[in-house]
């Protein structure tokens, strides 16, 4: 359906910076070296009529360990363009550095964002029975229906930022494993999840960005982080949707359990995955492990999200160097997460919705700076003088 009031099409799946797969033995390393690189997909991950599949873990670990670069010499040409505006230079702040940074990932000096497209993803997760969140398990699909009806506030946003949404709702009738017991998805499973994401980037994308919703989801996401980065369960637990001190200590106390059950796992990432993530969240790993493939940068939303990659970049450091941290939430770990990431937030609004939202409003920053870098006049075209 379109949006009436922009005209943008929504669509809906069924189931299924600034530095700018073959079955493996259980608890063996999936990612070799990091190699990245600047031609083709790895062999072992495929692309299908533009979309990226991990046909097995090696080709996940294939894909992360041979990461695409930005084009040096479009980041050259669109420095000096900045530099030949009618300003003084650098006085544009981080409007001119998210213009070189498109410009590297589009590999054009002159970028454009006239696709921006937007993924939601959702899942259930097992763990939610033990009482981690305010709201119950039913909400999850109770949202997607709302999204799919355009109610949301991701709904509106991204009607206002011109982003096409997709919903992407991934076996709702199915929860996870509790993670605090067993692993949250079986192997099929996370592979699954993970080419769900991937198949919702678009070669033609211009700039993505990702949500999720579900309920429970900030316990596995600080799982995820804590197995990534090391730290307490504590120190990145924290209200998620609002949860009052009983709530918060049932999530430390099933992400402490969750760990000492799945830490031996923490240095592969597909197993970090599979063991402690979720169907939305290894979806959001895997478009955007996509879309460094098909260089199409990403916006970060919260804490779900940037924590859903929170293995990968453990595993290959320069992993986020396709993306632009779109905001700090106030959720509880995020600001920690980005400092590991070496990201800045382009905005601090104390958000903690998730479904993309932060995101969604930082869309008209890029567009702010591509439009001053595309539109302004050098100083040769207004006969201004230039600094001495």
């Amino acid at each position: 359906m379109s949006c009436p009031a922009t005209g943008v099409r929504m669509r809906s799946f069924g189931a299924g910076n600034r530095r700018a797969l073959r079955r493996l033995p259980e608890g063996t390393a999936s990612v070799p070296r990091t190699a990245h690189f600047a031609g083709a997909i790895p062999e072992t991950a495929s692309r299908d009529e533009g979309v990226i599949r991990f046909a097995d873990r090696a080709a996940f670990a294939a894909a992360l360990a041979a990461l695409p670069l930005p084009d040096e010499a479009a980041i050259a040409t669109a420095r000096a363009r900045q530099a030949a505006l009618t300003k003084p230079a650098g006085s544009l702040g981080r409007l001119e550095d998210i213009a070189v940074f498109m410009a590297g990932w589009q590999r054009t000096p002159r970028p454009r964002i006239e696709r921006v497209r937007a993924a939601i993803f959702a899942g259930k997760h097992g763990v939610a029975a033990r009482g981690v969140s305010a709201f119950p398990v039913e909400v999850t699909a109770q949202m997607v229906a709302n999204f799919r009806s355009g109610g949301a506030a991701i709904n509106a946003l991204a009607r206002c930022c011109g982003a096409e949404l997709s919903i992407v709702p991934l076996d709702l009738d199915r929860p996870t494993g509790d993670i605090a017991e067993a692993p949250a998805m079986r192997e099929e499973d996370c592979l699954a999840a993970l080419n769900a994401g991937a198949a919702a980037v678009a070669a033609d994308t211009q700039l993505l960005f990702v949500g999720e919703m579900g309920i429970g989801n900030t316990t596995p996401a600080a799982a995820l982080c804590a197995a990534a980065f090391g730290g307490d369960a504590a120190a990145w637990c924290g209200k998620g949707s609002g949860i009052d001190a009983e709530g918060a200590a049932r999530k430390v106390l099933a992400v402490e359990q969750a760990l000492a059950l799945h830490g031996p796992f923490r240095h592969d990432a597909f197993e970090t995955l599979r063991r402690l993530g979720g169907r939305e969240i290894a979806a959001t790993a895997g478009a955007i492990l996509a879309a460094r493939q098909m260089r199409v940068p990403v916006l970060l939303d919260g804490f779900i999200v940037c924590a859903a990659i929170a293995p990968l970049v453990a595993a290959s450091p320069g992993f986020t160097d396709h993306c632009l941290a779109a905001h700090c939430s106030a959720e509880a770990g995020h600001a920690r997460l980005l400092a590991r990431f070496g990201l800045e937030p382009l905005l601090r609004l104390d958000m903690r919705l998730g479904e993309g939202s932060g995101a969604a409003v930082a869309v008209h920053l890029v567009r702010a700076a591509l439009a001053a870098h595309d539109e302004m006049a050098t100083f040769a075209e207004a006969a201004v003088a230039g600094a001495l």
